[in-house]
């Protein structure tokens, strides 16, 4: 495992599309509270205590309310990146995010979106080999089961 990542300009593309989907006001801003579900959504397995520290221990208030754009969250990603990676209940905590409905399902066109930021960035053939069979007639993953068929890959 190295410990200083570069992100290639087309990680960074992605990092930024997925930043987008948690964009709920339009701003290009998140929500302090929603940092660490973005790096879970990107592979990281960053504690909750990680990411407030990296943050700088901001009180409940400012988890709520401050927000920040994707240049300062870039280095925060960097520096969880440069932590040990995550096993198959972060993979599948990280899409729970994505699950709308809370039933185990996430789309597949989020499900593509998040492959192709996950650590080992995946180009498309591999991610259409990945999710071949994986979608059901609504386009929709069970992600846990899709989890597993990753890991045994």
């Amino acid at each position: 495992m190295h410990s200083h990542t570069e992100f290639t300009p087309d990680q960074i593309e992605d990092f930024k599309e997925a930043f987008g989907l948690f964009d709920r006001v339009g701003d290009s801003q998140v929500a302090y509270n929603q940092v660490a579900d973005i790096m879970r959504a990107l592979g990281q397995n960053p504690t909750n205590k990680s990411v407030n520290k990296i943050l700088g221990n901001p009180s409940a208030d400012d988890l709520a309310n401050k927000r920040l754009n994707f240049d300062a969250f870039l280095p925060m990603l960097k520096e969880v990146d440069a932590q040990p990676k995550g096993t198959y209940d972060d993979y599948v905590e990280g899409l729970r995010v994505f699950d709308k409905e809370g039933n185990g399902t996430v789309m597949g066109a989020e499900l593509r979106i998040v492959l192709s930021t996950l650590g080992e960035k995946m180009n498309e053939q591999e991610i259409d080999a990945l999710m071949a069979g994986q979608e059901d007639e609504n386009g929709s993953v069970h992600y846990e089961a899709f989890v597993k068929h990753i890991m045994s890959v």
